[in-house]
């Protein structure tokens, strides 16, 4: 069994509250959750109100696969529109 992990920097530039980031973080892990059978949270950067980090997770048989999901789950939230997309690390952990 493989666990994949996304770690996704966001950049919200026309953002100018928490409360507006938190909608705009609502509205990505909405969308994400519905599109893909991924788990998402935010797990950085809570304070800042232009700056947010996402973690995904996915848990599934064969890394290729879950590198490909993940990959589809960063262009689909860069094709969104609602945040800038800035680095992504993903790691694999394998039980």
């Amino acid at each position: 069994m493989v666990v994949g992990v996304l770690k996704l920097n966001l950049v919200l530039a026309e953002n100018h509250s928490l409360k507006g980031k938190r909608g705009v973080l609502k509205r990505i892990q909405a969308r994400v959750a519905n599109q893909f059978n991924v788990s998402v949270a935010e797990c950085g950067d809570q304070e800042l109100w232009q700056s947010a980090i996402l973690g995904f997770g996915v848990v599934g048989s064969s890394q290729p696969v879950i590198e490909a999901t993940l990959q589809k789950v960063v262009d689909f939230v860069d094709r969104l529109g609602l945040a800038e997309v800035g680095k992504a690390e993903v790691e694999f952990f394998y039980c």
